[in-house]
């Protein structure tokens, strides 16, 4: 792969000759027996254009829960350390985190828009600053869809939560890896 397809920056892909190549970067990652780091916390991520949700899991990587929304920078000197990027990573070293999951937005197609390019982008550069913890993406289709219709029947207006629609995000993305995982690993469970 060149160096210009790994990239972090976007439109690394831009002169790309295939779809499938432009692409191979938004690929969704799932748990596999593999390269699963075994007990430990994860930390969930939702990443939006002004907000940032965040989740863990316990230790046994069962339950996940909100812990906080982060605001996202907007502009950031180039060689500095945006605030969202360095907040996140004192998360991961605070709850210990043996891995971080990053929701990939695709569209109902499959397909990766703007917030698909925007949270690889960001997934790559935490990737970087947390080394050796992996970074992981996981397909998130209508999760905060599914969080605001979820928090607005719990009698929660979205007027005013979306901090906590974020959050909740966060925790339906780290949920379903998490469900998804423990399927896997039990045994008896699908082959990675």
């Amino acid at each position: 792969m060149s160096t210009s397809e790994s990239s972090d920056t976007p439109g690394a892909f831009e002169g790309a000759r295939t779809p499938a190549v432009a692409d191979a970067r938004f690929a969704a990652d799932r748990p596999a027996a593999g390269s699963d780091p075994g007990r430990g916390r994860r930390i969930g991520i939702d990443v939006g254009s002004v907000r940032i949700g965040v989740a863990s899991s316990d230790p046994d990587g069962i339950l996940a829960t909100p812990v906080e929304t982060v605001p996202k920078a907007k502009k950031v000197a180039p060689g500095t350390l945006s605030p969202d990027l360095a907040r996140i990573a004192q998360i991961v070293l605070e709850y210990e985190a043996v891995e971080v999951i990053v929701g990939l937005p695709r569209t109902l197609r499959g397909e990766s828009g703007s917030s698909a390019k925007l949270a690889a982008t960001f997934a790559g550069r935490l990737r970087t600053l947390i080394a050796p913890t992996p970074v992981r993406l996981s397909d998130e289709r209508l999760t905060t869809v599914s969080a605001a219709r979820a928090l607005r029947d719990s009698g929660v207006r979205a007027r005013g939560q979306r901090q906590v629609i974020d959050q909740a995000a966060a925790v339906s993305i780290l949920q379903g890896w998490l469900d998804e995982r423990s399927a896997l690993l039990k045994p008896g469970g699908a082959d990675a």
